[in-house]
């Protein structure tokens, strides 16, 4: 935090480009949960009681599962976990149980909820997500249960600048970006799925600001979501000059219509992540040259059993059939960790970021992975569109070699995600066995570093920034060079403009990132030749921080 005058700078993590201006509002009133003392319910109370719960429960379930059905992409998926979490059953035994132990609903719904935040906090990595989303159900079930009003966050007159602690998955994926123009959360990190979805709605947003509490609502801020800067009480001529370049910045993303080329006419084509048909359709219209990371887990999710073979094909199909005949990148089911599923993943592990998630469900049940090639053969051949189809998690070269077998048995091709350290300082040998690498930079970067993604306090090191994860990169797409096999990336990073021309200058080829981010990724490229894209990789591969990277790379880009 810097104090210029009567200005005070609060810095943090810039996630989402942009830059705005406007008052600031919060989050509405945190919900009034119970005291802890209470008087036991007599016994003849407690099955109405349970029966209370149980319909407020499904209540608070049933609005996020309607909300999820109305949305796309991430913000559809993040929205049906949650409501799964809403229905999920351990959560709901352990509530049900408390109170026929005598423990009043509302109560009882705090006790229980902490006890699982209790075990998630303690799981710490991606588990740590999950938090956020147990106490957003815990608050929307005591809302439900006491005739409060459901939490969550304004709606205001005029375009706004939202300030919060952190904000749930939900009730970022209900935001207004009309009304609501930009974010800055004091906690949360760089690849929070808040941070996914932001980037789905366009909303700059800056995590892991210190001092934010202090800036009341009401007050002018200025957003710089390029620099991570918050400026409380902005000089006007100063944020109308920004605002101005912002402005000018955004019609030359408005006249963008792809092809993805660097100035000196090198092609690199930039893809869209999807998860569905509609967000497809819309990704294509934003000028995407196709799917470069199609995220299968929306068939899944929610679900007490396996979904059938024709269930996905059908989903998958409606993806092949948007596309129509562009490049579609498949990523298997990605289970596991953050995303655990009744039927396919261990109830506990003592680290399930580490533990049986992505290509190694496979090692419990090895027909979940097989029906689920079938079922993209199924598409492929309904559609005349045949998808590469990459796996998840892949850490072994043997691993590589069987999945590559499975993919070419049904005609299609084969590919792995690089988010472990290992694939990436293996990556010749993965490529001996499938036809293309994409790298997976959230997960990457936070096995890399050793970071709770989450962790505020480890922003800098998950920030796709960081030199380490840079370095993993180049030695990736040096190997695909050398195999003469195209290497994508299809995390977050490369949905920041400045940071995809040194993901081009260290050798990917190709960038996938969210629909709302295409523009800007493509129209950044077309300002710089290659060789210049080189340079500020080589800046920013020799910098000693993430920050440090991102000056050196945009001062060369400026001069070039």
């Amino acid at each position: 935090m810097s104090t210029t005058a009567a200005r005070t700078v609060l810095t943090g993590t810039p996630v989402v480009p942009g830059v705005v201006l406007g008052p600031v509002v919060r989050p509405s009133g945190a919900v009034i949960l119970p005291a802890e003392a209470f008087d036991p319910l007599p016994e003849t109370a407690r099955e109405e009681e349970r029966a209370r719960f149980t319909a407020a429960a499904e209540a608070v379930a049933g609005r996020l599962a309607e909300r999820a059905a109305a949305a796309t992409g991430m913000t559809a998926e993040v929205l049906s976990a949650t409501a799964g979490m809403a229905r999920d059953r351990g959560l709901l035994g352990a509530v049900e149980q408390r109170i026929t132990a005598g423990v009043p609903a509302a109560v009882a719904t705090v006790q229980a909820a902490q006890q699982f935040v209790d075990v998630f906090t303690s799981l710490g990595g991606v588990m740590a997500e999950r938090v956020t989303d147990v106490r957003d159900v815990r608050d929307r079930v005591v809302a439900e249960l006491t005739g409060q009003g459901e939490p969550g966050v304004p709606s205001p007159a005029e375009p706004s600048v939202l300030l919060a602690d952190d904000l749930a998955p939900a009730d970022t994926a209900g935001l207004d970006p009309a009304r609501i123009v930009g974010l800055a959360t004091r906690l949360g990190g760089t690849t929070s799925h808040t941070a996914i979805i932001a980037r789905q709605l366009g909303l700059p947003l800056v995590v892991a600001v210190e001092g934010l509490d202090a800036v009341p609502a009401g007050a002018t801020v200025l957003l710089d979501a390029e620099e991570g800067a918050v400026t409380v009480d902005p000089d006007p001529e100063a944020a109308a000059g920004q605002l101005a370049a912002a402005r000018r910045a955004a019609e030359a993303l408005a006249g963008y219509a792809g092809p993805g080329t660097t100035r000196d006419g090198v092609a690199v084509p930039v893809l869209a992540n999807v998860q569905d048909g509609d967000g497809t359709r819309a990704a294509l219209r934003a000028h995407a040259e196709g799917v470069g990371l199609f995220r299968t887990e929306l068939a899944f999710l929610g679900r007490a059993s396996e979904p059938t073979v024709e269930e996905q094909a059908s989903g998958y199909a409606d993806v092949l059939e948007a596309a129509a005949g562009r490049r579609v990148v498949l990523r298997t089911l990605d289970a596991g960790s953050d995303k655990p599923l009744e039927f396919a993943t261990p109830p506990e592990e003592a680290n399930p970021a580490l533990g049986v998630r992505g290509l190694r469900v496979a090692r419990r049940d090895p027909g979940l992975l097989d029906r689920q090639l079938d079922a993209v053969a199924e598409a492929a051949r309904r559609t005349g569109t045949a998808p590469w189809v990459m796996a998840p998690m892949v850490a072994t070269e043997g691993e590589a070699a069987d999945f590559a077998a499975r993919v070419r048995e049904r005609g299609l091709v084969p590919g792995v995600m690089v988010e472990v350290p290992s694939a990436a300082l293996l990556a010749d040998r993965m490529l001996r066995h499938v036809d293309f690498l994409s790298i997976g930079t959230n997960d990457l970067s936070q096995y890399a570093l050793a970071a709770d993604r989450l962790s505020a306090d480890l922003a800098d090191l998950t920030d796709p920034w960081q030199p380490a994860l840079l370095a993993l990169v180049e030695t990736t797409a040096a190997a695909g060079r050398r195999a003469g096999k195209p290497v994508g990336v299809c995390g977050e990073a490369a949905a920041d403009p400045l940071l995809a021309c040194v993901l081009v200058g260290l050798g990917v080829t190709s960038l996938s990132c969210a629909g709302s981010a295409v523009a800007g990724v493509g129209a950044r490229l077309a300002t710089a030749d290659l060789a210049a894209c080189r340079d500020a990789a080589a800046a920013a591969l020799a910098a000693d921080d993430p920050r440090a990277a991102r000056a050196a790379a945009r001062g060369v880009l400026t001069r070039a």
